[in-house]
């Protein structure tokens, strides 16, 4: 990451407090936007607001400049800058093996053999292997146009989200726990490092051990500690810091802990079967180290439960900014309609910011960003009508997008760096989507 990124990663997540006082001031209710109404798009697409446009820039299926096809499922996505003000974009594919159509190796694998089984994390004894991983782009601003595309991890399984890493870099995350049996040659359910590079590199498939095997699902780091946070998505999911040996290296090992809330041990966040926290409320955590962080169980959550570490439903997205951590919980709160959450490192504080109680207001909210100007940018996944949603600073709700084509989730919302286009995916098209627009409209409390 050149310097300049880096004082933009910096920039970026300096504003995230002031988009996350709005969640605080609408955790109770939620006021709806009335400057912000979408316009039905006639092709029956993606409705957005007046004067924004979208642009399918890539699609499953697409011939890639590597010779083989853009894999299905895109999820979580990164942005970097590149030369000549370019846009790189590091994007998660969430398959599974099995599907073949759905991996980057053509319907029946045929190109297996000449991308080399060497490359891939699980080549599954040439038969079954795995068919997420990540894609990169390069995209022109300028034009709207992909220049380049290619595979760039490449056998992992179920790559669902991940984190930008202060030094210029994704952290691609495996939410599954698969075992070796029968084809299947590794365990799954690792993080992974991927480069954000123009030119065509297959990443090694090196899994970080030391964070933890369990269904990850989003990461996001500290610039100054370069700890890393991690979210589980489990009904009963636990939420983990990984202190590094050396902050320059993950792969060097470290500390796996778990958060609790101090002096209540077994904290469920979730609001289910009774309120234990109320928006706004803020409650005292302390950090529980684990151990055998890299079972063969799937169990890692239940140990740390067992001693004393707090509960969450389905921990997804996860920002870092203004030394806090943000992350949204799809299934939190009494109505299972999705809770957001605030820590503070510095205060060792967790807060419930929001939980939504009413679905066409915020229904299942997934990956989260913030954008450019300040505002919560929140994505949904319910499997019915899924929006981009925005909370800006005075604590209106809005929308951004809605999804006409499919019942499919939103996925990998995320700015360039420059702050003018949008890209998310709507992952069971298998479409990536670049918006762009007068973003001052909306950025204009």
């Amino acid at each position: 990451m050149t310097a300049n990124s880096r004082r933009k990663f910096i920039k970026q997540s300096a504003v995230v407090s002031l988009g996350f006082i709005a969640l605080s001031r609408c955790a109770g209710k939620a006021i709806s936007n009335s400057k912000v109404q979408l316009i039905s798009d006639p092709k029956g697409y993606l409705d957005l607001p007046e004067g924004f446009s979208y642009k399918i820039i890539s699609k499953w299926g697409d011939p890639m400049d590597d010779g083989l096809k853009v894999p299905a499922r895109p999820d979580g996505m990164g942005t970097f800058e590149a030369a000549d003000g370019k846009v790189l974009i590091v994007r998660n594919h969430e398959n599974s093996p099995g599907r073949k159509e759905e991996g980057a190796f053509g319907n029946e694998n045929e190109n297996l053999k000449s991308f080399g089984t060497e490359n891939l994390f699980d080549a599954g004894n040439s038969e079954y292997p795995g068919l997420g991983g990540t894609t990169t782009l390069v995209y022109n601003e300028e034009t709207g146009e992909v220049e380049k595309q290619y595979l760039s991890l490449a056998g992992t399984y179920r790559n669902c989200a991940g984190g930008i890493t202060p030094w210029g870099s994704w952290l691609t995350c495996e939410e599954d726990v698969t075992r070796p049996e029968g084809p299947v040659e590794q365990y799954h359910g690792y993080v992974f490092e991927v480069p954000a590079s123009e030119n065509i590199l297959v990443a090694e498939p090196k899994p970080i051990k030391a964070m933890g095997r369990f269904n990850h699902e989003a990461v996001a780091v500290d610039p100054e500690t370069h700890y890393v946070y991690q979210t589980e998505d489990t009904h009963d999911g636990l939420i983990y810091r990984f202190i590094p040996n050396n902050k320059n290296d993950l792969h060097s090992g470290g500390i796996l802990q778990a958060l609790a809330i101090k002096d209540k041990p077994g904290f469920d966040t979730r609001n289910w079967e009774e309120i234990t926290i109320q928006p706004n409320e803020k409650l005292e955590v302390e950090w529980i180290d684990l151990d055998n962080v890299d079972s063969e169980e799937d169990d890692l959550r239940y140990r740390g439960f067992d001693k004393g570490a707090a509960r969450f439903a389905r921990g997804e997205g996860m920002w870092y900014g203004n030394k806090e951590v943000y992350f949204a919980c799809t299934n939190g709160g009494p109505k299972k309609f999705g809770q957001v959450f605030r820590y503070s490192p510095e205060d060792q504080t967790l807060e419930l910011f929001a939980e939504s109680a009413d679905k066409t207001i915020l229904h299942m909210c997934d990956n989260l960003c913030i954008a450019p100007w300040g505002d919560v940018v929140l994505t949904e996944d319910n499997g019915e009508l899924n929006h981009v949603r925005g909370i800006n600073q005075k604590g209106e709700l809005y929308d951004i997008a809605c999804n006409r084509s499919s019942k499919s989730e939103f996925a990998g919302v995320t700015f360039s760096p420059s702050g003018k286009t949008l890209f998310v995916n709507i992952q069971e098209n298998g479409d990536t989507l670049a918006i762009t627009g007068p973003w001052e409209h909306i950025a204009k409390p």
